[in-house]
């Protein structure tokens, strides 16, 4: 599968507290280098300027409805018939297949802090989404289903930084698995910022967990 000329991007900065969304076109492509035209900032119609070493998170869609995202650097510019942007694409093994009915749930271990009232625990998830999280209980808690909760959610992005989204939220259902206690809660109370936090990181670990299944030899 090849991004086709003509094809639209949109692409989102990584790693800023800003939400943004920038559209562009796909103009060219030669090797691993896409070439568009100049974005538009999609809140403010304006053209933007994009900085060489940014990165985004470009998502598209092919002509049978399917919709893709990669992550993507920009290299440089090149002049022409209309000025051109140039963008890092990689492999199309490496793109990751969204869906958009629902938020992508990533089974990866996140250190959580949960507050119940007066009781505090120190607790991993199992799975994590933007809209929610499965975590494993460690013994007996306070707290039973439908209960109300805050949680502090600790996100360490692969360039080293951290983020912490700090949401109420609701115990959908505790429950038996494998001979482990486990909860499954819903976040009540993340705003458009935690939750493109929460969507990058998991973007993150579906990137890793991919280039595992491509390279599973390779340490």
């Amino acid at each position: 599968m090849e991004i086709k000329i003509g094809t639209q991007l949109e692409l989102e900065p990584t790693y800023t507290e800003r939400v943004e969304r920038f559209r562009c076109k796909v103009v060219e492509q030669k090797d691993n280098i896409i070439y568009i035209d100049y974005p538009t900032n999609v809140a403010t119609k304006k053209t933007a300027f994009l900085i060489d070493g940014s990165e985004f998170r470009a998502t598209f869609r092919t002509e049978d409805k399917q919709s893709f995202a990669f992550n993507t650097e920009v290299i440089g510019r090149k002049s022409g018939n209309i000025p051109m942007i140039m963008l890092h694409c990689p492999k199309p093994e490496e793109f990751i297949k969204i869906q958009r009915r629902e938020y992508v749930r990533v089974e990866t271990p996140v250190d959580v802090a949960l507050q119940y009232k007066d009781y505090k625990y120190q607790l991993v998830t199992t799975d994590i989404s933007a809209g929610g999280l499965a975590v494993n209980l460690k013994g007996a808690v306070a707290f039973n289903d439908g209960e109300e909760v805050k949680l502090t959610i600790v996100l360490p992005y692969a360039n080293g930084d951290v983020k912490y989204v700090i949401t109420d939220a609701t115990v959908v259902r505790i429950f038996e698995k494998d001979n482990k206690t486990m909860a499954t809660i819903q976040l009540t109370d993340t705003d458009d910022i935690d939750q493109q936090h929460i969507v990058r990181f998991c973007f993150e670990r579906q990137l890793v967990n991919r280039r595992k299944e491509l390279n599973p030899f390779n340490v």
